[in-house]
């Protein structure tokens, strides 16, 4: 599927608090963190990302979908494919999963490379998230939700 999409596509860290979002070109298969968006308030969060929506105009949303080192479910993972679902249905645009084991791990790891460490990773921690989602999406990685 992802050799039909061409263009911009966002991907989602999804959290009960904080949502990691990154940008990518289908073209180019390289993700860049964009922003987090900071709020419990559902009606603020899909406006924020309907605002992205409408700036970046993508061809389909990448979600990240967590589990349990073994690969089983827990209770985020419940949330992040509900979070999916919700975009697929509010938007009508492909949505598609991507298992985001480690990915947490990684985006930490990049931000000690760029020499961000400890509370200063904070605000990007989300966004960088999302972008090694999205990149593993590029990757090959991923099923449509």
């Amino acid at each position: 599927m992802r050799e039909e999409l061409a263009g911009t596509v966002l991907g989602f860290d999804f959290g009960e608090r904080r949502i990691g979002v990154a940008l990518g070109e289908t073209l180019l298969g390289i993700a860049h963190p964009l922003i987090t968006i900071d709020t419990l308030v559902t009606d603020e969060r899909f406006a924020a990302i309907a605002n992205l929506l409408a700036e970046w105009k993508p061809v389909a949303l990448i979600v990240g979908l967590p589990t349990h080192a073994d690969g089983t479910p827990h209770n985020m993972t419940r949330l992040a494919t509900k979070f999916s679902n919700r975009l697929k249905a509010r938007y009508g645009l492909p949505v598609f999963l991507v298992d985001e084991r480690y990915t947490s791990e990684v985006a930490e790891s990049m931000l000690n490379d760029a020499g961000l460490r400890g509370r200063k990773q904070k605000p990007a921690l989300d966004q960088v998230a999302a972008q090694a989602i999205l990149q593993s999406w590029f990757e090959g990685v991923g099923e449509r939700a």
